[in-house]
């Protein structure tokens, strides 16, 4: 278990980042940095908050998806609609060495704070755009959310049963690689900039990361005319590969990519004649005969219970893994040794635990140092930091751009 310093401490410190996006890629991202230390100051619409801040699961009235995705942000408001709101905004950029935004494309322009007006005041800017569609082409218009790109994307048609309906994730799954992939595109413009002087924009759309995690899909199409089916838990590509239920009614997952992995399942299970057929070498003749295997594996696995099956499948190096819910993910030891849950106090809540950064680093601390704040907690304070006066906040708060 992991607990928290308040501290602005990391690889990251020193890096400005102004988060101007919502739901879900693009605050995210920032997340991701603001989790490595970098300063992220939030913006947000003085009469509109994020969506986020009433997505999903709330305690006592407060939204625990916002304690999560909002933290380590210092937030403030602003209309970038308004002359008073777009003077904050250009202050900001002067400030900042990357902006994430997701208006729709010519939105920002629209307002007089297109990258051309930006990078005269900040060269060095890095401005990360994330739309559901892109910058440009026949659907930059339209609205994009992530449950689009799961479905454009190829992810729903090859996702579900053989026989059943196109199936979506119950969560934001290409939110949640779009928002990865934007970090990571934040990072190589960064670099970038240390050679050239200047930054740039990025055009992120949502569609385009997890459609390169789906395998090659497109060169399948294009060399072969095929297009990879539904096939529910099962692997087009290896078997044995499925969820199996055990005698106590617990469930576990079962891969086994390579050949030899899937050679000492077999034995296992009592099915070592199975791994001396010719077709068992290779990971399409194991598919080819995916029900014997699928059989032989899910027969023992229900003679057995899943403290046996662990037991058992780690005694002989073979790969499963138990189906975990977050109550299993909190309890488990590995995830305990590595300091995967973090805790924080929470102003709202008290003690409030949460999945921490993706990964250590050996020389540096990531640090969640507060949980999501309210919707601009910090206007004022960050205000007076970008040099505006008592009496500037007070016209900015009278006008309504703040």
């Amino acid at each position: 278990m992991t607990v928290s310093r308040n501290t602005a401490d990391g690889p990251l410190a020193g890096l400005h980042v102004v988060d101007a996006a919502t739901l879900f890629a693009g605050p995210q991202a920032a997340t991701h940095l603001g989790d490595m230390g970098a300063d992220i100051i939030k913006v947000e619409h003085p009469r509109k908050p994020d969506p986020s801040r009433g997505h999903g699961v709330a305690k006592d009235g407060v939204n625990l998806w916002w304690k999560t995705l909002g933290r380590n942000k210092r937030t403030i408001t602003a209309d970038l609609s308004t002359p008073g709101g777009a003077e904050v905004f250009l202050a900001l950029a002067s400030w900042a060495d990357v902006i994430i935004e997701n208006f729709r494309p010519g939105t920002l322009e629209r307002w007089g704070l297109g990258y051309d007006v930006l990078s005269a005041i900040n060269p060095r800017l890095v401005l990360a755009r994330v739309t559901g569609f892109g910058q440009y082409g026949p659907y930059s218009h339209r609205p994009g959310f992530g449950t689009l790109a799961e479905a454009m994307s190829g992810f729903a048609a090859m996702t579900g049963e053989p026989d059943g309906p196109p199936t979506l994730p119950p969560f934001g799954l290409a939110d949640g690689i779009a928002s990865l992939a934007a970090a990571y595109a934040v990072m190589v413009a960064l670099y970038a900039c240390q050679a050239s002087g200047h930054g740039q924009q990025i055009d992120l759309a949502l569609s385009e990361p997890i459609m390169s995690l789906l395998g090659p899909q497109i060169t399948r199409w294009d060399q072969t005319g095929t297009v990879q089916p539904r096939t529910g838990n099962r692997s087009v590509a290896n078997a044995p590969r499925n969820t199996y239920v055990t005698k106590d009614g617990r469930w576990v997952a079962v891969s086994a990519s390579a050949g030899s992995v899937a050679a000492r399942v077999m034995d296992l299970v009592g099915r070592s004649d199975l791994a001396e057929k010719p077709w068992f070498s290779t990971g399409v003749g194991r598919v080819e005969h995916v029900d014997e295997v699928d059989e032989a594996v899910g027969a023992w696995i229900a003679r057995h219970t899943r403290a046996e099956v662990m037991a058992a499948f780690d005694e002989a190096q073979a790969a499963v893994a138990p189906i975990y819910d977050a109550h299993d993910i909190v309890d488990d030891p590995q995830f305990q040794a590595l300091g995967t849950i973090h805790h924080i106090e929470d102003p709202d809540l008290g003690d409030m635990a949460m999945q921490g950064p993706l990964f250590r680093l050996s020389d540096n601390d990531a640090v969640i140092a507060f949980t999501g704040r309210p919707h601009g907690a910090d206007t004022d304070a960050v205000l007076h930091e970008l040099g505006f006066s008592d009496t500037d906040i007070a016209s900015l708060h009278e006008s309504g751009a703040v």
